[in-house]
């Protein structure tokens, strides 16, 4: 267990996990209540931008005829595998940045 807390009263670790754990709908609870912890933000940013980006690829996904059902199961395996990989690195406490999604998070949290 971390002893760093966050503004929830959380441990960091576990606050980020649960960013993870309700894709999307965790991030935004966590950017709206975390007010301290750099790393449970960058975590729920992470989330909110990876799991609305694959929200609207997949209703995208669903206008195209026969390579969208493809496309669609495509990202349905890798949204399951990135969703397992940073619930398990939140948990181990890393800091694991995603391509380009992790890069833009960053970025947004030396403005925050």
């Amino acid at each position: 267990m971390s002893p760093f807390r966050s503004s929830t009263g959380l441990p960091e670790n576990l606050a980020a996990f649960l960013c993870h754990l309700f894709p999307f709908v965790g991030g935004i609870v966590f950017l709206v209540i975390e007010k301290r912890s750099r790393f449970v933000l960058f975590h729920a940013l992470q989330s909110v931008l990876l799991f609305g980006g694959l929200m609207v690829s997949h209703t995208l996904a669903g206008f195209i005829p026969l390579i969208g059902i493809v496309l669609s199961m495509l990202l349905s395996i890798v949204g399951v595998l990135l969703w397992i990989i940073l619930i398990v690195s939140s948990l181990q406490k890393k800091w694991l940045k995603l391509p380009w999604i992790g890069d833009f998070a960053e970025s947004q949290l030396r403005n925050w």
